[in-house]
């Protein structure tokens, strides 16, 4: 297992070089994420030649040491410009590869920028989310809505189109108001409910479906839900790691994305999550950080994928094998990060788990 050791770019690459055959030892990953749920009788991916040389990207794969409450000191190995970049890639229908679980065996390697620039760019600064390879594939826009009650991201396959009604609007993140527990005889009870965000800070993640209340006689046309969220609130106000919990929908025997469509707003991942109905849905939670003496930070091995210290910094791992990096993200300039996600997320999934790390309401730092 990685320890949060060698701030040294040559302890973090000779320490790479080794880890990808760790996968080799454990069983098949994918068994974690199978819930046995019906393949979708929906219009789903088809399985093309997508990635390949599956040798350069075990999903193990998990960078250099991070800082993660002592924002860009000490930890920022300027010399990492040989981050390792990702595969070869090949996205064919842009649509489709963005929605397609990563292939088994390899990890997808991207890059996330933040453009501040323009009029209101610093409240509402765009993300574009890349191939982090030579070619620099573009993937996913993303932006935050400005007259939203709550915190909602648009994400966009078209860099230059980031409207709700546009033909390239693909997905969103949206932050889930509050919601005390009711009561038939008191009401809304308790100021701090178990399954409010009073208790943290919790996001959804939709594809580009219709709402509920617009379905079509069969359901097909509703939204799916491709995620959950929940950052927990530290109550005790000290500064430290952040915890985070992903709900992601389970796979069925065909490796596929068993379909999330809530009804209503009590039957979504969230809603079965905090009720423990846990019938094809996946639990996952960032690795714990360590604390390290010499640096005085919270640090994590991301293999040289990440240089400098922030408390966005994180890798998600299910609880059964945390050598499985199922997502990792950090920050390697001012406005730049690396984003790596792996079998079974798609890159709608991981690009709405990281924006939802940049959100400017999380309580728990």
């Amino acid at each position: 297992c990685p320890t949060a050791a060698a701030s040294s770019d040559e302890e973090d690459d000779s320490d790479s070089s080794t880890k990808p055959i760790r996968s080799e030892k454990k069983k098949n990953p994918a068994s974690l994420f199978q819930t046995g749920g019906d393949p979708p009788k929906e219009k789903k991916t088809k399985k093309k030649a997508v990635h390949k040389s599956a040798e350069a990207g075990s999903a193990e794969e998990s960078p250099e040491p991070r800082n993660s409450n002592r924002k860009g000191k000490g930890r920022k190995a300027k010399k990492k410009e040989e981050r390792p970049p990702s595969p070869a890639v090949e996205v064919d229908k842009l649509e489709e590869f963005v929605l397609r679980p990563a292939p088994q065996g390899l990890s997808v390697k991207c890059r996330v920028t933040r453009d501040k620039r323009g009029m209101d760019r610093g409240l509402y600064p765009t993300y574009y989310l890349h191939l982090d390879n030579d070619k620099k594939v573009f993937l996913l826009a993303g932006r935050k809505r400005k007259k939203s009650k709550t915190s909602n991201y648009l994400i966009s396959i078209d860099p230059t189109d980031l409207s709700r009604g546009g033909e390239n609007f693909i997905g969103k993140l949206r932050q889930e108001p509050p919601q005390p527990p009711f009561s038939p005889l008191l009401g809304s009870i308790s100021p701090f409910p178990a399954g409010s965000n009073l208790m943290g800070t919790k996001f959804t993640v939709f594809d580009n479906g219709a709402n509920p209340d617009r379905a079509n006689a069969d359901w097909s046309n509703v939204r799916q839900e491709l995620s959950a969220v929940v950052y927990e609130t530290n109550v005790l106000g000290f500064k430290g790691p952040r915890k985070m919990t992903v709900i992601i929908p389970g796979m069925n025997a065909d490796n596929e994305r068993v379909p999330i469509r809530p009804r209503n707003d009590n039957d979504g991942l969230l809603m079965r999550w905090q009720n423990r109905n846990m019938d094809n849905i996946i639990e996952l939670h960032n690795k714990a950080p360590v604390w390290n003496d010499e640096t005085q930070s919270y640090v994590l091995n991301f293999h040289g994928r990440v240089t400098h210290a922030s408390v966005k910094n994180f890798q998600i791992v299910h609880a059964d094998d945390p050598d499985y990096i199922v997502m990792q993200f950090g920050r390697v300039a001012e406005d730049a990060f690396t984003m790596d996600y792996n079998y079974p997320l798609c890159a709608v999934q991981a690009f709405a788990i990281a924006l939802s790390s940049f959100d400017g309401k999380l309580a728990c730092e």
